[in-house]
């Protein structure tokens, strides 16, 4: 797999909204911001579903 710098992700997605308009680089942005949020909500509660016997 190769290695691509922070930089080059961010170029790519800076031409990729130029050519289709900011509403793809939006709704991926979007996307992974719920992921992110279910994820951290899974992350923090998991620890109150257990018992203290």
């Amino acid at each position: 797999m190769e290695y691509n710098p922070a930089a080059a992700w961010l170029t790519e997605a800076a031409s990729a909204a130029q050519q289709q308009g900011s509403g793809y680089l939006l709704r991926v942005v979007l996307i992974v911001m719920v992921v992110g949020c279910v994820l951290t909500a899974w992350f923090l509660l998991r620890g109150y579903k257990r018992k203290d016997d």
